[in-house]
Order: C-alpha cells, then structure tokens, then sequence
C-alpha cells in the first residue's frame, strides 16, 4: 500500500504530558498501532529515566520501535526514519492507521 495519501496521527509535546496514554486511547478507538517516536526507547534496557511504556500500559495495542537496538549501536534520524516507513508499511498491511507518539 503507498503511504503517500494513507492516514497518520502524530502525537507530540514535552515529557510527561499524557502521550502514552492518549496513543493508547487513539489506537483502541481507531485500530490503530503505535510507533514510538522516543529517541531512548529504541534501546533495550533503557528503561528507567525514558518513561518506556510497559506491556501492561501497551493494553494489547501493537507498538514499534522499542527496544529494537543494544545500547551500543547508533541511532539517527536516518535510521529513524527507514524503520518508521517499514513500521507504517506494516500498519497499513495490517489494516490500521499508524500513530506516531
């Protein structure tokens, strides 16, 4: 499916505001899934200072890019950007709408 014209929320703001939450909701009332757009999050074991979400707070939603790179490897927004398009091109195979958060 092109991506050019499909549907995509982006959810931004500070830390701390109620993203997570908000995605969530979103992607429960929308059948959407979850791509995170945290710079930490990426990382596995990164967990403590980067607010990561837990599966719990996942409630079921499908979510991306967490804890797909060691904390060795680099990431940039090069790298951002091809797995967000190959994380979108699977929300669309799936049906959904993705939400960047």
């Amino acid at each position: 499916m092109s991506t050019e014209k499909s549907p995509l929320v982006v959810i931004v703001g500070p830390t701390a505001v109620g993203k997570t939450a908000l995605s969530i909701s979103l992607a429960k009332a929308f059948d959407a899934e979850i791509i995170s757009g945290d710079s930490m999050q990426v990382y596995r074991g990164m967990d403590i200072g980067s607010a990561k979400v837990t599966r719990e707070e996942m409630d079921g939603v499908r979510h991306y890019l967490i804890d797909v790179l060691e904390p060795w490897e680099d990431f940039n927004v090069t790298l951002f950007q091809k797995l967000a398009k190959e994380a979108m091109e699977e929300i669309y195979g799936n049906g959904h709408i993705p939400i960047v958060a």
